[in-house]
């Protein structure tokens, strides 16, 4: 889920062509985990192979990855390596989560209440044995390439954010902030219209983009207040402090200068404070990656998808079609400056 500091960031929408030449690392795990959530049929069945295998985020990377590059960005995929141990509790939290959504969901479905197991399904996203490694497969073969961290996704991308080997790091969560990462790009792999929960209400949805140095800057703080902040708030790693929300904890790190004064002054601990801290200052990241893109292998997409797991022939090859012109029609582009 990441922390929740949205009300403190200002936001700037922009569309998909503003973006165009730009080098966008994308957090894979969260953008998967995106496609398994909203790719699904109208009672939330996800999309399934004929051998009762999840499909959802195999169609995602490749159309919505081919939607991508049509407006003339240059994705990369970074997927999360191993957690740190201080995530453990989150973690287990997540699937207890995920596992009473699932019951919840097959409860509305015997019950005939369609778009209330809808709502139950997108919370019951499981990440099963194989799903990233096939993810990995279908991109390679698109020509995208993918960056493998050692830890977390996020840091990872906000690593090459800053070392400029990617313009923007893009995520749905505010983390990359966190890990420095100078400007944020969210939305991206779901912009288009999406429909309110429990409601008849569609609404439009496009990228946004964050400047971390804004977000600084509009509040009056540097990078280790903004973590000090996130840490009473609540982060992936700590549950935070009860009844303190973004606007508060600015509130007390500005009058306080740090979150040790602030916990002392509550009578309060966060376990693991420094070693957190430290994680996001100077998270687990590796600098000797390789990033190319290269032209889509139309049979490897077309016998991997369709053979492998039932797309529809006639659907993936006029997605193909599309990746190769962009892809070629970018790398022409490309070759214009050299």
């Amino acid at each position: 889920m990441g922390v929740e500091l949205g009300d403190i960031f200002e936001k700037h929408e922009i569309q998909l062509s503003d973006l165009a030449g730009r080098v966008v690392a994308i957090d894979a795990f969260n953008t998967l985990y995106q496609f398994l959530s909203i790719i699904r049929q109208r009672d939330g069945t996800p999309l399934m192979n004929s051998r009762g295998e999840v499909t959802s985020h195999l169609s995602g990377f490749l159309y919505r990855t081919t939607n991508l590059v049509e407006a003339g960005i240059k994705p990369i995929f970074v997927f999360d390596g191993k957690p740190p141990d201080f995530k453990a509790r989150t973690l287990k939290e997540r699937s207890k989560t995920r596992d009473k959504a699932m019951y919840r969901w097959k409860e509305a479905v015997a019950a005939g209440e369609e778009e209330e197991a809808f709502v139950h399904a997108q919370a019951s996203s499981h990440l099963k044995e194989g799903m990233v490694e096939d993810a990995k497969t279908l991109l390679g073969s698109m020509g995208i390439p993918v960056v493998q961290a050692p830890s977390e996704g996020e840091a990872q991308a906000a690593h090459m954010a800053l070392t400029g080997d990617a313009d923007f790091a893009a995520s749905q969560d505010y983390d990359s902030l966190l890990f420095g990462a100078p400007r944020v790009v969210r939305n991206l792999t779901v912009t288009g219209k999406r429909k309110l929960p429990r409601k008849n209400i569609y609404i439009d949805v496009n990228p946004e983009i964050i400047e971390l140095e804004d977000v600084l800057s509009a509040n009056g703080i540097t990078r280790e207040q903004l973590i000090d902040i996130a840490l009473l708030v609540g982060t992936d790693y700590n549950p935070g402090i009860k009844r303190v929300g973004p606007k508060t904890a600015i509130k007390l790190i500005k009058e306080h200068g740090g979150i040790e004064a602030v916990l002392v002054e509550k009578g309060e601990e966060i376990e693991n404070l420094q070693v957190i801290k430290d994680f996001f200052l100077y998270p687990d990241v590796i600098s000797d990656y390789e990033i190319s893109w290269k032209s889509p292998k139309e049979s490897e997409i077309t016998d991997f998808l369709c053979n492998r797991h039932d797309f529809s022939e006639v659907r993936v090859k006029g997605a193909v079609g599309r990746l190769v012109e962009a892809s070629d029609a970018g790398q022409q582009t490309l070759d214009q400056w050299f």
